[in-house]
């Protein structure tokens, strides 16, 4: 039940941050939504995944590019989308998890 949950509220914000950038828009102000993957961080290390072995073999069997991500991945990103080189991006949600998801 969690996990759907979780599914759902995902989608909920994903949503909101599509409206939002919609009504923000004509402000000049835009609006995106950064999805992370498998990240490293004190839970990922300490909870999820409790020894390397365990995140190597899911990362080589999950992730495309063979690793978990580092938070530097997600702040590239987040200055990226706050420069004016990104002037024209709005309403996307754009995943940072070296080509897990398997949407289009």
């Amino acid at each position: 039940m969690a996990v759907n949950a979780v599914h759902a509220s995902k989608a909920s914000l994903h949503a909101w941050a599509k409206g939002l950038s919609r009504e923000m828009g004509k402000y000049g102000i835009t609006v995106n939504c950064l999805a992370p993957g498998r990240i490293h961080s004190e839970q990922m290390d300490t909870r999820i995944f409790t020894n390397k072995e365990d995140q190597e073999k899911f990362a080589q069997a999950f992730i495309p590019l063979g690793y978990f991500g580092d938070p530097c991945d997600m702040a590239y990103l987040a200055v990226f989308l706050s420069s004016p080189k990104s002037r024209y991006i709005t309403g996307q949600r754009i995943s940072v998890d070296g080509g897990m998801a398997m949407a289009v």
